[in-house]
């Protein structure tokens, strides 16, 4: 199960919104097949394991570990469950139950009225961490919430001199459009929009844009970048007048609770992660209602502005963090 998670990882990225998935066949012993959900919309990882047998004949009463209960449904593809069972395996070992309600046991059962054979909960920790977007969009009813800023030594996410827009290193730079590739939104505030015009997309890494989702109650103007098309732009807004030809518009009304519209709008959409990018405001926002699920902080270890704008004031324990360049890279999770 352990070689199922180290090959579920693969997907980081590429299968959004679906769940990260690894699967390895086993008989008499020795592995004779394994494979990952590698794309959204291509084969499943149970799929991809049983095609890399190259005898099929070694199937049949061969045991199979795969991180996630096989589907039982179609959807961009056919059930996993019926080729467990055309290929009469005979014991299925699964990490975790999936809490897709199109699933959530049903392939287990399916399973077990055909005579395989099924264990539940190996190593469930372990794989609900990986998969912890998928896990919470399902159980929450949410998108994982990602909380993301770059400050410096002593403690600035930005100076008085707005020409200094980046103050981290390449490597750092880099290793942010790779975060954004790994979710499927990202989310700023209008403040932010306006003073720094940013693209809100991968450029520096190899991956899908993700959405672009912005809070604003003002009418932005739309030559800025986040209207040139790259990717689909969502504009939440209490005020009623505003519009945009290239960019959806969601109004919330006063009386509403602006965070839960927000996430029920997304989850409508099937938005499983959003990384918030900033401003101060919108960071503040999220930190003072306790709504973030992992955060991750980069601090300029080499960088003093002695004046600018404070850095959000967090203080949780910190998990994990390690060195990039002249950089910290601190993480806290929920």
């Amino acid at each position: 199960m352990q070689r199922c998670l180290d090959l579920a990882v693969n997907g980081v990225g590429h299968v959004l919104s679906n769940p990260l998935v690894g699967c390895v066949i086993v008989k008499n012993g020795k592995i004779i097949g394994e494979g990952f959900h590698y794309k959204y919309g291509k084969e499943h990882a149970e799929i991809n394991a049983i095609k890399s047998v190259k005898d099929k004949s070694l199937l049949e009463g061969s045991t199979m570990y795969v991180t996630l209960e096989p589907c039982i449904h179609y959807g961009k593809t056919p059930p996993c469950v019926d080729e467990i069972i055309k290929h009469k395996i005979g014991k299925v070992v699964i990490s975790a139950k999936d809490p897709n309600p199109l699933v959530n046991g049903k392939g287990i059962e399916k399973l077990k009225k055909n005579g395989v054979k099924v264990k539940i909960g190996t190593l469930i920790e372990e794989y609900r961490w990986i998969n912890r977007r998928f896990f919470t969009f399902h159980e929450s009813k949410r998108p994982y919430i990602i909380l993301k800023w770059a400050q410096s030594a002593d403690g600035f996410i930005s100076p008085n001199d707005s020409s200094i827009k980046w103050f981290t290193s390449k490597t750092s730079q880099l290793l942010v459009h790779k975060w954004r590739a790994e979710e499927m939104a990202i989310l700023v505030g209008g403040n932010t929009i306006i003073k720094d015009n940013p693209f809100l997309t991968v450029r520096e890494y190899c991956g899908n844009n993700p959405l672009r989702v912005v809070l604003s109650n003002t009418q932005l103007p739309e030559n800025l970048n986040i209207f040139d098309k790259t990717s689909h732009t969502i504009i939440f807004s209490k005020n009623k007048s505003v519009s945009y030809k290239n960019a959806e518009v969601v109004y919330i009304n006063d009386n509403d609770n602006y965070y839960n519209i927000i996430f029920h709008t997304l989850y409508e959409k099937g938005i499983s992660s959003v990384i918030v990018e900033g401003g101060l405001k919108t960071l503040n926002g999220f930190i003072n209602n306790n709504i973030w699920d992992e955060v991750r902080i980069f601090i300029a270890k080499d960088k003093y502005f002695r004046k600018g704008v404070k850095a959000p004031a967090f203080k949780f324990n910190c998990q994990k963090v390690f060195e990039i360049e002249n950089d910290s890279v601190l993480y806290f999770y929920r």
